[in-house]
């Protein structure tokens, strides 16, 4: 489906909290979600679930 002019989302990175590597990419919407995104993920280098956050 092709993206309409002004829309909100926007691809953003997530980064591992504690190795810093970054693992993931996703898109969220600008104007719903402001603020940074954390998410609960698995980071391969870490070998274990850790908080990965919204990285600019």
């Amino acid at each position: 489906m092709p993206k309409k002019k002004g829309e909100a989302r926007v691809i953003i990175t997530l980064a591992c909290t504690e190795c810093r590597e970054r693992n993931y990419t996703t898109e969220k919407n600008k104007r719903h979600d402001a603020d940074r995104l954390a998410l609960n993920k698995f980071c391969r280098r870490c070998r274990k679930h850790t908080v990965h956050r919204e990285v600019r």
